[in-house]
């Protein structure tokens, strides 16, 4: 699969729920950089880690859905822009996706973080070495 490819089957994956298969297109060591102030905000080392995080996802959002609407492939890097919802949401989002061996290695999500700490009703204050 072209590192395209690899960034469009995860969220096909993420839609539909088949996060066994989801989390087999990361590495094992990924690391899942999450901008923002809120409770998903910060460094994910590992897959376990980041599936833990989206484990929460349905207590922080009703019917949350994010939905691909332009790629851009460089080489091994992906950026995409995306739509997302849930209710009491609409916002727009980024992210970064770079694939080594055809799994993602790096992954920087670039959400409207004041958006998502709105819904969630949670901000946290995070370290500040995170954007060094």
């Amino acid at each position: 699969m072209t590192p395209k490819e690899v960034v469009q089957t995860m969220y096909d994956c993420f839609t539909t729920g088949d996060m066994e298969k989801f989390a087999s297109m990361y590495h094992g060591d990924a690391v899942i950089k999450v901008n923002g102030m809120h409770s998903f905000s910060g460094k994910h080392e590992g897959i376990v880690a980041w599936m833990s995080v989206l484990s929460t996802i349905p207590a922080m959002f009703d019917n949350f859905s994010v939905n691909p609407i332009n790629m851009i492939a460089e080489g091994n890097q992906v950026f995409t822009q995306l739509h997302a919802k849930a209710d009491g949401m609409d916002a727009n989002f980024g992210h970064y996706h770079k694939i080594e061996d055809g799994k993602i290695k790096e992954f920087g999500i670039y959400d409207d973080s004041q958006k998502m700490a709105h819904e969630m009703k949670a901000v946290k204050l995070i370290d500040h070495a995170f954007y060094s």
